[in-house]
């Protein structure tokens, strides 16, 4: 049986969209994804003496190859970043020799066994069909929460009643201002929409005392009703200045090139810049004396 033969198409396309066919990670082969594009290691692949190509060795097959090869995706940039303007010129590798789809790939290589030698270009772009490519949608889903976890999401305002200023043993009303969020970001050059709703509120209200996570964000009060208990109020027991600090959950889903939306594992946390609140003490007189008659009595405006 002859070694299979790598098929090189010269065509363009302009869009990329799911399923992504890439190469399978399998148990005996040394292939797999890394940063730098799809590691294939020295062993398994070396050229075709009849037709130059690159074609899988057998294991039980010594290679007297005097190069290593490895592949990588043809737009890739590292880091699961791609080129855009590669991406629309690659390659469509549909429609492989067993009806399978392929992905694109360029050819590196290097002397074995030469200390510090470098990879360098060896042929490509071309397709390489496997009989059994990987899908980028669960590398997607695996790497999505730690992404979500890292976008700029807006925790959201503080909002207290009275502010800047409130006093000693009274209560002051806290609520948050925090909206549903939207975002455009590519992995593994895909375009994902991430949808960042608020869920949960925790308050940190600066003397010690802490509320939450909880799911209640507050709401405002007329300025008549100012110092009524409210779920997110609090009351200072000491006067001072206060640093609040609201720390905002969110709950998130994404969709792949416009795909339905699927659910976050897990929830994301993201926190405001504190809040300073100055806590002042009342003091309350007595006074006999009636300021029309004796303006310039205790506690008259004269005085």
């Amino acid at each position: 049986m002859s070694a299979p033969v790598l098929c090189l198409v010269f065509v363009q396309v302009l869009m990329v969209s799911l399923p992504i066919a890439a190469a399978t990670a399998k148990t005996d082969e040394a292939v797999g994804f890394v940063d730098t594009g799809v590691e294939v290691g020295s062993v398994g692949w070396g050229l075709d003496p009849k037709t130059g190509a690159v074609v899988r060795i057998p294991k039980n097959q010594a290679s007297t190859d005097p190069n290593d090869y490895k592949y990588e995706l043809q737009c890739h940039l590292g880091a699961g970043d791609f080129d855009s303007v590669c991406l629309r010129s690659q390659l469509k590798c549909t429609n492989g020799p067993n009806g399978e789809d392929g992905i694109p790939v360029v050819w590196l290589s290097k002397p074995r066994g030469v200390p510090g030698a470098v990879w360098a270009r060896h042929s490509g772009p071309m397709c390489l069909y496997d009989p059994n490519p990987e899908d980028v949608l669960p590398r997607i889903a695996a790497a999505i929460q730690k992404r979500f976890e890292n976008l700029p999401v807006d925790a959201g305002a503080v909002v207290a009643q009275p502010s800047p200023h409130t006093l000693r043993g009274a209560e002051t009303n806290f609520y948050a201002d925090a909206k549903e969020q939207q975002f455009d970001i590519t992995m593994f050059g895909q375009k994902v929409h991430v949808v960042a709703t608020p869920v949960q509120y925790t308050w940190n209200y600066g003397d010690g005392t802490v509320f939450g996570p909880q799911p209640s964000m507050g709401g405002p009060l007329p300025q008549d009703r100012w110092g009524e208990k409210t779920r997110t109020s609090h009351a200072y027991g000491a006067t001072g200045d206060f640093e609040v600090v609201l720390t905002t959950s969110f709950r998130g889903t994404y969709s792949v090139n416009e795909g339905p939306p699927l659910p976050i594992p897990g929830e994301g946390h993201f926190s405001t810049a504190p809040e300073t609140i100055s806590v002042w003490r009342s003091i309350t007189r007595n006074y006999a004396d009636d300021c029309n008659v004796n303006p310039n009595g205790q506690g008259c405006l004269g005085s």
